[in-house]
């Protein structure tokens, strides 16, 4: 059978297009169909607008730390109009970049919402096309839960393009995008007040790293409440009131839930193409991204292995290679090095203690705790901490992690050295960078008692 095109491709965010631009080097005939703009999650909202807004937000602190350093500061305001412009036009510019990337590489781009009508076959608004292989790369969706009036909350979408920077916000979230944006509008100048039902903030990275962010966002002025939810919305004229789960109530400008991402299959017909879904909604694939239906694949966030974008280019790349180069590559979920946007940001690779102590049985952990150099005469009292997780039995490094100033930058150097398998004595045989906050994870000699 002759198919319009060899890959049709839905949804043009990081995976889709990464996987579009290598078929279509490879020689295959390529369409990919994007219902709002090309750049997906990461460029358009998500990590790359939400970087530019910590770094709006970090320059109140930084204005700080100058005077120590002999810089006379004036007074300083913060423009949100100014800023969100600002960012959009940078947001504007990369959808072009990746409009002109796939146009370059021969890719037909196809502006509307696609679904599956069958193994080959996709439909945007009235016309269908037919393809050799279906790649699903629509990525994620903020998932809200059923509350009395949570049609007056936002999510971390709607939260980029706010036409007033809310004086006093909720963030509902316990996870790395809720703790991220609680530090962004505090550094902007809101009052912030972040809620999470769980015992502590980011379940699921190493315990060390949770307690200490808790501690300097409470220190920084973030009214930061565990083991609490919100039971109901209601909008006034100035806001919002919620309705807490221990009784009380809690006024604000905006309430915005950052409560995790779902897979974004809902109406795209993978069902009648007989595609198997998790319960959740995912795209169920093997180690190739392949499903169970033989011409259909999905990469990134629809699949739910891991939410990151790297990971999803990386999966996309691989998918291309396999199916249209000849050459069977998949990509490696372990190892993987992540950095949270807090305030102090964080930098991990590898396992937590506590995982780790459940892999490995007895181990030797090495911390240091410091005070950076740029605190010293900046007059802040905020502290950097990294930690070494080493399988006593081979000395192999097993889990790394860093939360300070410039942890999301080092971590990337690191997550080579853990991915390779390197061992403790080669991190002691390492030069150290000084002065550097980067020298700790090959200076550190004593190990502390594992938990």
């Amino acid at each position: 059978m002759a198919y319009d095109f060899d890959l049709f491709v839905i949804g043009a965010g990081s995976g889709g297009v990464r996987a579009s631009r290598i078929a279509a080097g490879l020689g295959a005939r390529v369409a990919v169909a994007e219902e709002y703009r090309t750049g997906g999650t990461c460029v358009i909202r998500g990590c790359v607008p939400k970087k530019l807004m910590v770094y709006a937000s970090h320059f109140s602190e930084d204005f700080h730390l100058a005077q120590g350093f002999g810089w006379n500061i004036g007074d300083a305001s913060f423009n949100w109009q100014t800023f969100i412009a600002r960012k959009d036009a940078e947001i504007d510019r990369l959808n072009g970049l990746y409009k002109q990337t796939l146009s370059g590489a021969g890719v037909e781009q196809i502006n509307g919402r696609a679904t599956i009508t069958g193994p080959n076959s996709v439909q945007v608004g009235e016309k269908d096309y037919t393809a050799e292989k279906i790649l699903i790369a629509v990525g994620g969706w903020p998932s809200m839960p059923q509350i009395s009036g949570i049609e007056h909350a936002i999510s971390s979408n709607e939260a980029f393009h706010l036409e007033r920077q809310p004086k006093h916000i909720v963030v509902v979230g316990g996870g790395y995008i809720a703790v991220e944006f609680a530090g962004i509008f505090h550094g902007m100048g809101s009052k912030v007040t972040q809620l999470y039902r769980g015992e502590q903030i980011l379940r699921g990275f190493d315990d060390d790293l949770r307690n200490r962010l808790n501690t300097a966002m409470t220190d920084k002025g973030i009214d930061l409440r565990l083991g609490l939810n919100v039971e109901t919305i209601e909008k006034t004229v100035s806001g919002v009131t919620l309705k807490l789960t221990d009784g009380t109530s809690l006024s604000a400008d905006a309430v915005m839930y950052a409560t995790g991402r779902k897979p974004n299959t809902l109406g795209l017909g993978l069902e009648s193409a007989g595609v198997s879904l998790a319960k959740n909604g995912a795209v169920m694939v093997d180690d190739y991204s392949r499903t169970n239906v033989p011409s259909i694949f999905a990469v990134g966030d629809v699949t739910d292995r891991v939410q990151l974008t790297p990971v999803a280019i990386k999966e996309g790349h691989a998918f291309a290679v396999t199916e249209f180069g000849g050459q069977k590559q998949r990509a490696y979920h372990d190892a993987i090095p992540t950095a949270v946007f807090s305030q102090p940001p964080i930098g991990t690779v590898g396992d937590s203690e506590a995982i780790a102590k459940e892999k490995y049985g007895e181990l030797d952990v090495y911390t240091s705790d410091f005070k950076p150099m740029k605190h010293t005469l900046g007059g802040s009292d905020e502290r950097a901490f990294c930690k070494l997780i080493v399988d006593k039995a081979t000395d192999k490094v097993v889990g790394a992690h860093m939360i300070g100033a410039d942890s999301a930058e080092i971590i990337q150097g690191i997550g080579l050295a853990v991915k390779a398998g390197l061992t403790k004595a080669q991190f002691d045989q390492t030069v150290a960078v000084h002065p550097s906050s980067a020298e700790e994870f090959v200076l550190m000699r004593n190990p502390r008692p594992a938990l």
